[in-house]
């Protein structure tokens, strides 16, 4: 018995470790995005619009994704609209919401990101050919957190049960999410959606 109580303790001061270890990274990646004029929280908001398909682009969802209260990303929003990074457009299906968008200036800023490099390169130094499967107990490890917040995956629209791939092949948009009953082109298919659905 005091083996497996042993155990539990190295298992559980491991993981304590390790979850200093990702608020330190955190906090070195944060740093690095103030560079260009932004804080971390319109970076944020910027990666999530360069990764979101075309339902997911809106503020309801972007404050979903980075687990902020709507008036924080209302807050980052207005800023990078006053930046020229963020376009508002009227929702085609509801006169209520809008669709959110990135300028060719957010692109080009999506394309300096401090942070995401920095943690790239720290990575790729650190993990070298193990970088897969930290990449895979990462992706475990923030589902679990996920889950126990009830928040939501936001995963990759091709991993979704949803998601019916080349339904209309040999069009510009091949492959069908039967959730929503549209087409989806490629692009689509590459980007995270809030109604993902493992």
């Amino acid at each position: 018995m005091g083996n497996s109580d042993s155990l539990s303790d190295r298992e559980e001061n491991a993981s304590r470790h390790a979850a200093r270890l990702i608020n330190r990274l955190d906090r070195l990646a944060r740093a690095a995005d103030h560079r260009g004029g932004l804080n971390p929280a319109q970076r944020d908001a910027l990666r999530y619009l360069g990764l979101a398909n075309r339902f997911s682009r809106s503020p309801a969802a972007l404050a979903d994704y980075l687990g902020a209260t709507r008036g924080t990303v209302s807050q980052s929003l207005i800023a990078l609209e006053a930046k020229g990074y963020v376009t508002r457009e009227p929702h085609p299906c509801d006169r209520r919401a809008v669709t959110l968008g990135l300028t060719a200036a957010g692109r080009a800023a999506l394309k300096e990101d401090g942070g995401v490099a920095l943690l790239a390169e720290a990575v790729a130094a650190g993990a070298g050919a193990e970088a897969p499967t930290l990449a895979r107990l990462l992706d475990a490890t923030l589902a679990a957190a996920i889950a126990r917040n009830g928040g939501r995956a936001f995963g990759v629209c091709r991993t979704c049960r949803h998601f019916r791939a080349e339904a209309h092949a040999g069009t510009a948009r091949p492959h069908h999410c039967a959730l929503l009953d549209v087409p989806l082109g490629e692009a689509d298919a590459g980007a995270i959606c809030v109604e993902h659905a493992a």
